[in-house]
Order: C-alpha cells, then structure tokens, then sequence
C-alpha cells in the first residue's frame, strides 16, 4: 500500500518495521486508532491500547518523530499522524507432529508496518496556539519543561527564604532587647501572608478544584481526577482512572467541564477536528 503524503512536498519523516512477527490484520486495527492524529494523543491511544500490536506500532512511531527531529529539523510537538499502513510479509511455515505419524502445518505470518508524520498546517498551529493561551500554557511548552521551570522557581523561593531567614538572624542579634517584640510581631505576619497565598495556590481551577497533595492521596470529596497534559477528566469507575497521574482533583463533572477539561474516551475532539476540516 502506498502512503498519500507525499514527502518531497510536505515536511515530515517515516519509519517501517520489517518482518513483524504478527500478521497484518492485527497491526491495521490498531493503526486505525492513531491514523491522522496529533503526536500527543496518538501516543496516548497507545499507552491505554491494551492489544499487544500497540507496543510495535508505538516504536515506529517513535522512529518516525526522532526521523523528522534529526533529518528534518521538525518540532515533535508540531507533529501528526499522517499514514500508516501494515503490509503482508512472507508466512513461516513450521509443522506440529500430530498422532499416527501425521504432522499439522502452522503458518506464522508477518508484516511490515510503516508510519509516516508530518507537520501540521499552519492554521492547525495556530489554533493550538489560540487554545493553549487560553489555557494558560505558552507554544510549545512540554511537561518536562514546566516541570523544570516549576522546580527552578522552587529553588528561587527557597533561597529567597533562606536570605531572608539570615536577614532577620542578623537583625535580631543586632536589634536591641526592645526591638525583639516588634521582630517576632513581623514574623508572624509574614507567615500569615505566606499561609494565604499557599491556599490560593491549592484551587489552580477554580473553587471546587484542588491541586494534588503532596503525599500522592485523593483528597476526600475531589474523587475526579484531570490531566493538564491531555485536558482530560477521569471519573472514579473510568477504565484509566488507576492509570492516569492526577494533576488537579475536581468535586464534580461540571466544574472539570468549566475549566475546560472534557470527559475521558468522550467524541468532543473528535467532533470539533471533523467540523474544522469541514
């Protein structure tokens, strides 16, 4: 089968997988879940595909976005499902020795799987771009990335604690016997203010929200959990619900559906890619 992209015109990459161990049929429906969509998502069909052609067709792909990052200079993030197709290889044959001296022949078939990314159009990105601002995340902006820009203001702050904690040390063993009242007086007020900001800081989206504890436990009361990644919300009886790392909690349905989280294996995406195409 031959891909419709064509490469020499659109900027992309491919990569194949030669003489899979597994037979055509079995790869072609597990491409079909990935088939024209974002890098992102596309991955995430595959973590969750519990088909073991996933675990296949998930190093191609990978092959395919490191081939577009390297020969072609490509954004990852920019990425998307273009083609992919599964092809019929040659067919093993091996013999099972059966009763009165028969033999029964097994075909092992095999298969050459290919996929092909290319970069999304330009009104596509801009879209995206559109949305993530208003989400509140920049272009091209990865986990990792926002991981680290969180850890690096968390060692700000710390410093910023420690220089300040020095200040004051100094200050008390300078400042007279009558000054230590009025020290400890703003001590305490500082620490006020800390504690307020810290509670803002516990509803990133909005008042029946809550931000994940630090402990790794489900707060009582916030039972639904939302990916910022994938802007996904997962009901306590979802099939990934175990799965899915929690980045904020949720009391209800419909305040994840007001911060703009849509419900997990829902047809909204879907929907709103057709009637942009259309």
């Amino acid at each position: 089968m031959a891909g419709a992209i064509d490469l020499n015109e659109v900027a992309g990459a491919k990569a194949s997988h030669q003489y899979a161990r597994m037979s055509a049929s079995k790869a072609r429906q597990v491409l079909d879940l990935i088939r024209d969509l974002d890098l992102d998502k596309a991955r995430e069909e595959l973590q969750f595909c519990d088909r073991g052609a996933a675990h296949e067709v998930s190093k191609v792909l990978n092959s395919a976005v490191a081939n577009a990052e390297h020969n072609e200079s490509l954004v990852a993030d920019e990425l998307y499902v273009a083609e992919c197709w599964a092809d019929e290889g040659p067919t093993l044959k091996r013999w099972r020795p059966r009763a009165r001296g028969r033999a029964t022949r097994i075909n092992k078939q095999t298969c050459h799987i290919t996929v092909v990314v290319a970069q999304l159009a330009d009104a596509e990105l801009e879209m995206r771009s559109v949305r993530q601002a208003a989400k509140g995340t920049s272009q091209g902006a990865s986990r990792s990335a926002r991981v680290a820009a969180s850890r690096g203001d968390e060692a700000a702050d710390d410093t910023s604690v420690d220089e300040t904690d020095e200040v004051l040390e100094d200050a008390t063993d300078e400042a007279p016997v009558e000054d230590a009242a009025a020290v400890a007086e703003w001590n305490e007020g500082d620490a006020d203010t800390d504690g307020e900001a810290n509670a803002a800081d516990e509803t990133p989206y909005g008042v029946d929200s809550l931000a994940p504890p630090a402990d790794g436990s489900i707060p009582d009361g916030y039972l639904i959990k939302g990916n910022a990644d994938s802007m996904k919300y997962h009901q306590p009886d979802g099939r990934w619900y175990d799965q899915t790392v929690a980045e904020a909690f949720f009391a209800t349905a419909d305040a994840a559906e007001a911060a703009g989280f849509t419900e997990a294996g829902s047809s909204s995406d879907t929907d709103a890619s057709t009637d942009e195409e259309g």
